[in-house]
């Protein structure tokens, strides 16, 4: 995923404010000076592997033009605790508007990037690649997607209409492993990839022999994803998916699958720690 355009962050931004702003902020506009300038900071509290910061950007510049924004570091650089990730000046009024959700979506997406980059570095040295999923937050997920990318993860697909997973649902409906891949390969775009679920080694060799591209070895022991590896042999890819942890995708990797695949970078990411401070 390439960075975010403003045609995509519109539209989540406009709706975020919405939220937040209700019918009005009584504490920001009662209290302070409606021409009051100050110069602003979001700090981390805690080392991050940054994201979102060209989403925080967006969302200063939707509340308010005339802000003056000062990126200090890129999407993906590895951050120190208590250093300053942005500068803003500009409106007292119109920087205290956009507080929240900008560190709200910025938090969430530093969280994502830091989890990610704790799984990838558990990679390190094997052939296998990260993969995210599509359990995100709804509306959320091209800035939830995003976040992982610059954590060192790769994005499986966006939605249902980026590619085929012939799950364990389909299979059922289909009438067996077979039938689905059959049908798929009569209709699908050449350019497609065909991606099945397999649960047992017996359903590895089912889709191996009928023409599946990439192989999803679903809540495997490590000692059958070992042997969906020998019974495959490079003639499909291999992801491993269901149950994946920190603590367990090293061993996962080294089995030799190509890619691992996890909702937990997403779903389970703790929030960063930042703060938006006033120079006065």
């Amino acid at each position: 995923m390439q960075e975010l355009h403003e045609i995509q962050l519109e539209p989540i931004i406009t709706r975020a404010l919405e939220e937040d702003w209700g019918y009005g902020d009584w504490t920001t506009d009662l209290c302070v000076p409606a021409d009051k300038i100050v110069r602003a900071k979001i700090i981390t509290r805690e080392n991050i592997i940054v994201s979102g910061l060209d989403v925080a950007r967006a969302v200063f510049l939707k509340v308010d033009p005339r802000i003056e924004v000062k990126l200090c570091f890129k999407n993906g650089d590895l951050v120190r605790a208590n250093q300053v990730l942005l500068e803003v000046y500009g409106n007292a009024r119109s920087i205290l508007k956009s507080e929240r959700v900008a560190l709200n979506f910025i938090g969430r997406m530093c969280g994502i990037s830091t989890m990610s980059r704790a799984f990838v570095d558990q990679l390190e040295g094997t052939k296998c690649q990260l993969l995210d999923t599509r359990k995100t937050t709804p509306g959320l997920r091209l800035l939830e997607k995003s976040a992982t990318v610059m954590g060192g993860a790769r994005n499986h697909r966006m939605g249902l209409s980026d590619g085929v997973i012939v799950k364990e649902n389909h299979i059922r409906a289909a009438g067996g492993i077979k039938a689905a891949v059959s049908r798929l390969l009569e209709a699908l775009p050449p350019t497609l990839k065909i991606e099945v679920e397999a649960s047992t080694l017996e359903e590895v060799q089912e889709a191996l022999d009928a023409g599946a591209d990439i192989i999803m070895l679903d809540n495997m022991t490590i000692a059958q994803m070992t042997q969906a590896v020998r019974t495959v042999r490079g003639r499909a890819k291999l992801e491993a998916s269901g149950g994946v942890k920190l603590e367990t995708v090293r061993r996962i990797a080294e089995t030799g699958v190509d890619f691992v695949s996890t909702g937990s970078t997403i779903h389970s990411a703790r929030w960063s720690d930042l703060s938006l401070l006033f120079d006065l």
